[in-house]
């Protein structure tokens, strides 16, 4: 099916403060991120895709190999494969994170979850 309604997204909390809502493509995996003002940070790590952090609303600070960078509303920052990256929480914010190639395995989400948010 190619329209994804948000019922219809796996769901996943890997953090304090952190709501996810996550589907596949045939090529990617998309997040859509909502944090909590007093959210926890998310600590330095990497994984072998690239990795998209797109702020819709408010605003947060994306450490890309030790460099924080603070992006506000409409800002992105593009994350090459095995980066180490890291996020600040510094209020409320909502983002839509992409990965390419697919992720198997979603933050905060069981195995079994994850590999059906893939829609036909």
């Amino acid at each position: 099916m190619p329209f994804i309604d948000q019922s219809n997204m796996i769901e996943g909390s890997p953090l304090t403060g952190w709501s996810g809502r996550f589907f596949h493509s045939d090529n990617m995996t998309f997040a859509h991120w909502d944090i909590a003002p007093d959210a926890a940070d998310l600590h330095e790590h990497w994984h072998p895709q690239e990795e998209v952090w797109n702020v819709v609303d408010g605003e947060a600070i994306v450490v890309l190999e030790g460099q924080p960078r603070r992006l506000g509303s409409g800002q992105a920052a593009v994350i090459p494969p095995n980066t180490p990256h890291a996020v600040r929480v510094i209020g409320a914010c909502r983002a839509i994170v992409v990965d390419y190639p697919t992720r198997a395995s979603l933050p905060g989400v069981k195995h079994r979850e994850a590999a059906s948010g893939r829609f036909e």
